[in-house]
């Protein structure tokens, strides 16, 4: 499943930077996570990140978007060209 960001975030900015796919940014209330870009860090570390990080563990699983983990591993290895391209990389 994808991961979003619950109401009870506090906006404290701990999760953003820690998203190796930039899949998590503001939102009108709370952060976002873009499940186009989310891969639950799949790829690059054992555990999400933001989930380690928050302060509140408000960053559930999203029932309404099921992934499984090849699909977000799939979508890891098509993100890092277009990540490498947009930070300057071949």
């Amino acid at each position: 499943m994808a991961l979003l960001i619950a109401d009870e975030c506090i906006y404290c900015d701990v999760c953003e930077p820690v998203s190796p796919n930039k899949a998590i940014g503001a939102g009108a209330l709370v952060f976002a996570i873009d499940p186009d870009r989310g891969t639950q860090c799949v790829g690059h570390f054992a555990q999400p990140q933001c989930r380690v990080v928050c302060p509140l563990a408000c960053i559930p699983q999203d029932p309404n978007r099921r992934e499984l983990r090849e699909q977000r591993l799939a979508k890891s290895r098509r993100r890092a060209p277009a990540d490498a391209k947009m930070q300057g990389g071949p």
